[in-house]
């Protein structure tokens, strides 16, 4: 059992794109003891910026389509924009930040996703060829534990962003969420390591419209009934089977809540928490 605790922290557009939540936040993060890491994605920045040059958002069963174009824009936007505003604030708020992609050190290799065939169940899709482009997905053996360990090591607090790569020379564009996991699971090897996701939720709510309704505990045998009955449904579902998998590899513990609940919701006493 390892001794040393590592918090893995997600957040997404919902606090990117508002200064004063993400502030708040920030101070928030920078307050939680230990060892800790912050990954984070792209909110609304990087499609108002690509409609704002003429490059259409392009989605398919909501999922982002990279082309290069996009590629570049959100790399701008991610990898520069956001993740360096992020560093210069946790700097200010006494954290010694470094904000890096999965280049960096080679610390998350990505392998570009191939084109998928749509199964004969795919509705309006059925039998069609998807490329989603330029987006990176992981395995097992992408995230170097070692090279994020010598940065925590060095007393520095990593600030991932949502740009990966493929050893190559190519960028890819990789959900932030399964970085998170993936990172959460390199690193549940060195340390006891639990993961939080934030989103503008309070957790898993039985009735989306009610924010008492909050699930306060989810075992992975579960989740296909609350799949079936509509409790967890749309952006929900990657997420919760991103946790699971983060379970079922090591890491001891993941959260999902509000973002200005974080310390409650790193403790477990705030949010859904995932069982094996």
């Amino acid at each position: 059992m390892n001794n040393k605790q590592l918090t893995i922290i997600k957040i997404g557009g919902n606090v990117i794109d508002n200064s004063e939540k993400l502030h708040e936040f920030l101070i928030d993060f920078t307050a939680l003891p230990g060892d800790k890491i912050l990954v984070h994605g792209g909110g609304k920045i990087a499609t108002e910026l690509g409609e704002s040059l003429g490059i259409e958002t392009k989605m398919v069963e909501g999922r982002r389509i990279t082309d290069i174009e996009t590629l570049r824009i959100v790399t701008m936007v991610y990898a520069g924009l956001i993740n360096k505003n992020m560093v210069a604030q946790l700097q200010a708020k006494g954290s010694n930040a470094i904000g890096l992609t999965g280049a960096d050190g080679n610390i998350i290799k990505a392998k570009k996703r191939p084109i998928i065939k749509v199964s004969p169940s795919g509705g309006d899709l059925e039998g069609a060829e998807i490329d989603y482009g330029f987006v990176g997905d992981l395995d097992d053996n992408s995230v170097s534990a070692e090279m994020i360990d010598s940065l925590l090591k060095a007393g520095l607090v990593p600030v991932l962003c949502a740009i990966t790569h493929d050893g190559a020379t190519q960028l890819l564009n990789t959900n932030a969420d399964t970085i998170a996991s993936s990172v959460a699971v390199a690193m549940s090897s060195l340390y006891e390591t639990r993961l939080v996701y934030c989103f503008e939720k309070k957790g898993v709510l039985k009735d989306v419209n009610d924010d008492a309704s909050v699930v306060r505990e989810i075992k992975a045998a579960e989740f296909e009934g609350l799949k079936a009955d509509g409790t967890v449904q749309g952006g929900m579902i990657p997420k919760l089977h991103n946790a699971f998998e983060a379970i079922k590899k090591g890491v001891s513990a993941v959260y999902i809540g509000k973002a200005d609940e974080l310390n409650e919701l790193a403790n477990g006493t705030f949010g859904t928490k995932m069982l094996k």
